[in-house]
């Protein structure tokens, strides 16, 4: 265990951050991608609120939804949530919602995600990023099917049922399990409250975007397919850029929380390096469209630093973790990715519990 890896990295970050006087959080850069991905979702669904559109350019109308709601997703509430986008707290809690403002839940985010998947990163039972889902083996500990031997060949149809799942079922599992099991309480959080905001919140969405629209006189099939459409497209894009940063060739698999030698602080940032990938770092678009989280290393061991940072801190954790002879998985392009992930899900789809775990 190499003692003061993240000590040490966390020095050079924080003296990149003095020297260069900059903020960790937002920028201009994070302003306008906030401003091009709200615009992506609002102003169509004025548009189609305002019966300007007919008929089937109403479909198109949606599909510009879900681009602006993957934006929304991996940009916008992703940093807010973890109180990355602003040193204003008050910012960071108001754009958090535009999580539920797509359909989602900013509570159950919080918990699932900076709690579960952060600090229980690939541990299956733990981290639910890597369940048992519904016609898919994520994990090399996960129960297996038959039919999960030809889950790389419709992993990603799965995928496109990923947001409307959300909306509809998932959130409400989670709010259930995590009142049950008193994270909701343990996390400052009130069970009824919660509950409450959420069948509210989801009900309102629901009208928003099929009910309204349908009861403004567009014709009932219209909305539905666009709407189904629109979480298609959501559910491919989020899904498969939060997968190529975990469950790639590389990364390691585990079945339940491991103490090693060395400080819980180091110890948990070399697990983050373990178990997470990066892909196509390289390229600005990829950046940019991803939230960053193309340097999910980066994000893993820095998730309070706006992910607009991440390509210069990048080059800091490559350094340190070139000084302590520590691993950083990586994959130079996306299509390496996406092929390393439908292999790893081949792999899986064997049975047993293969390699990639410890």
């Amino acid at each position: 265990m190499p003692d003061g890896f993240f000590r040490t990295l966390n020095t050079r970050v924080n003296q990149y951050f003095q020297t260069n006087h900059l903020r960790r959080t937002g920028n201009i850069r994070m302003y306008t991608k906030t401003a091009v991905f709200l615009g992506l979702y609002f102003i169509p669904l004025i548009i189609i609120l305002s019966s300007l559109l007919t008929g089937w350019w109403i479909v198109l109308a949606y599909l510009l939804m879900g681009m602006g709601m993957s934006g929304i997703g991996l940009c916008i509430m992703h940093d807010a949530n973890h109180g990355s986008y602003s040193t204003n707290k008050f910012v960071n809690k108001l754009l958090s919602y535009s999580l539920n403002a797509v359909g989602g839940s900013a509570f159950t985010w919080k918990i699932q995600h900076n709690v579960l998947h952060h600090t229980y990163t690939n541990m299956y039972e733990i981290d639910e990023d890597i369940d048992d889902k519904p016609f898919l083996r994520l994990s090399p500990h996960g129960k297996w099917k038959r039919y999960h031997q030809f889950q790389h060949m419709y992993a990603l149809v799965i995928y496109s049922l990923a947001t409307v799942s959300w909306v509809f079922y998932k959130d409400f599992k989670q709010l259930v399990n995590y009142n049950r099991e008193g994270l909701t309480l343990k996390n400052g959080f009130h069970p009824t409250k919660e509950s409450v905001k959420m069948i509210l919140g989801k009900g309102l969405y629901v009208f928003a975007v099929i009910g309204l629209p349908i009861i403004l006189g567009v014709d009932w099939y219209i909305v539905i397919l666009g709407f189904m459409l629109m979480h298609f497209f959501a559910g491919v894009y989020i899904t498969t850029i939060f997968q190529l940063a975990h469950v790639v060739e590389g990364p390691e698999h585990h079945h339940a929380v491991t103490h090693q030698a060395g400080s819980v602080e180091n110890t948990w940032a070399i697990h983050q390096l373990l178990t997470t990938a990066n892909f196509s770092t390289q390229s600005k678009f990829i950046t940019w469209i991803s939230g960053g989280l193309n340097h999910q290393i980066e994000h893993h061991l820095f998730p309070n630093i706006c992910h607009v940072h991440y390509p210069q801190i990048a080059k800091i954790v490559r350094e340190t973790v070139a000084d302590f002879g520590l691993p950083y998985y990586e994959h130079k392009r996306l299509m390496q990715a996406i092929q390393s992930h439908l292999q790893v899900l081949k792999q899986f789809g064997k049975g047993g519990t293969l390699a990639l775990v410890s």
